[in-house]
C-alpha cells in the first residue's frame, strides 16, 4: 500500500498536470498538505470494514489519506469532470478500494449511493456545505443511513451548528443539528492550509446520530417553529409564533410545550422547540 501511495505524484504537480485551478462557483478550496488530511482522516477512524462517502474530492489529497488509513471502500461524489482524471490515479493505486461518481451532490439519493450505513467526510464545498447537512439530518428514517458526518465547514457555520441556548450562535441550524445528533467542533484549520485561501477560518465539525430524539416530532413542524422563532429572535414567544398562522391562543401553544411565552427563541432549549413542533404536529 505505502509503495502504491508513494508512487502518487505531489498535489500540486496534479492540479497542474490537470488544469485543476480551483473555482468559485464550485466553492473549492483544496487541501493540499497531506499531513492536515491524515489528521483529518484519522478523526473519522476506524475506517475499516464501512463505506465511506466523500464529497468534492477534487485532486484527491482527502480521498489518499483515507485510503492511507484504512478506509475499505470510499465512494466520491465529483461534480467538476476536470478532477476525474486525477481521482482516477488514485483508484489505479488503490485497486477496487474507490468508486467515483460525477454528480452534483445536492441532486443524487444518498441512502442508495451507500447501499447501506456509511461514513461521510468531506472538505465540503462552501456553497453547498449548510445545504447537504440539513439534507442528512432531516431524512424521513431514524437512526439514519449515515454512521457519522466528519465535515469542514466555515468556522461561523461551525459555531452555529454546536451552539448552546443563550448564544448569538444559537439558531435553527443549532436545532436542526442537536435535536437528533451530538455535534462537536474538533479543531480549527487556518485558512493559509487551502488554495485558494479562503477569507475565513475553517473548522472541522463531527456528528453522531441519537438511536432516537429525545422529543420526537415531525421534520416539517420543527422547521417552520424554528423558522418562525428565530426569524424574530429578539421578540418574545408569544409574538413571533404568531407567524405560524395556527389560530387560537398561541400563549396557550408555548405553555402547553412547558415554556414561559415570555422567552426569546434564543433562550428556548432543543427539547423545547421539539415540544412545540409536536404540539404544531399534531393540529396538521
Amino acid at each position: 500500500m505505502t509503495a502504491d501511495r508513494d508512487a502518487l505524484p505531489p498535489l500540486r504537480d496534479v492540479i497542474a498536470r490537470h488544469g485543476l485551478m480551483a473555482r468559485k462557483s464550485l466553492g473549492q478550496n483544496f487541501l493540499l498538505d497531506l499531513n492536515l488530511t491524515r489528521r483529518i482522516a484519522r478523526a473519522a477512524a476506524p475506517l475499516e470494514g464501512v463505506t465511506v462517502l466523500e464529497v468534492g474530492p477534487g485532486p484527491g489529497g482527502l480521498t489518499r489519506s483515507l485510503l492511507a488509513e484504512g478506509a475499505s471502500r470510499i465512494v466520491a461524489v465529483e461534480r467538476d469532470p476536470r478532477a476525474l482524471p486525477a481521482l482516477q490515479d488514485v483508484a489505479a493505486a488503490y485497486p477496487g478500494r474507490l468508486t467515483l461518481i460525477e454528480a452534483d451532490a445536492l441532486s443524487i439519493e444518498w441512502k442508495a449511493v451507500a447501499g447501506g450505513r456509511a461514513k461521510v467526510v468531506a472538505n465540503l464545498p462552501y456553497n453547498i456545505a449548510t445545504a447537504l447537512l440539513v439534507r442528512w439530518l432531516t431524512v424521513a428514517d431514524w437512526p439514519p443511513w449515515w454512521i457519522s458526518l466528519t465535515l469542514m465547514f466555515q468556522k461561523e457555520v461551525a459555531e452555529r451548528i454546536t451552539a448552546s441556548p443563550g448564544s448569538d450562535a444559537y439558531g435553527r441550524l443549532s436545532v436542526l443539528a442537536q435535536w437528533r445528533s451530538i455535534a462537536r467542533r474538533l479543531f480549527d484549520i487556518d485558512r493559509r492550509a487551502f488554495v485558494p485561501q479562503p477569507k475565513v477560518t475553517s473548522t472541522l465539525v463531527e456528528l453522531v446520530p441519537l438511536p432516537r430524539p429525545a422529543v420526537s416530532c415531525p421534520v416539517e413542524a420543527l422547521e417552520r417553529v424554528t423558522a418562525a422563532a428565530f426569524g424574530q429572535r429578539r421578540k418574545m414567544l408569544r409574538t413571533s409564533l404568531k407567524a405560524l398562522g395556527e389560530g387560537g391562543d398561541t400563549e396557550a401553544l408555548i405553555r402547553a410545550a412547558g415554556l414561559l411565552p415570555t422567552l426569546r427563541a434564543e433562550d428556548v432549549p432543543v427539547t423545547g422547540f421539539c415540544r412545540l413542533a409536536a404540539l404544531v404536529g399534531s393540529r396538521q
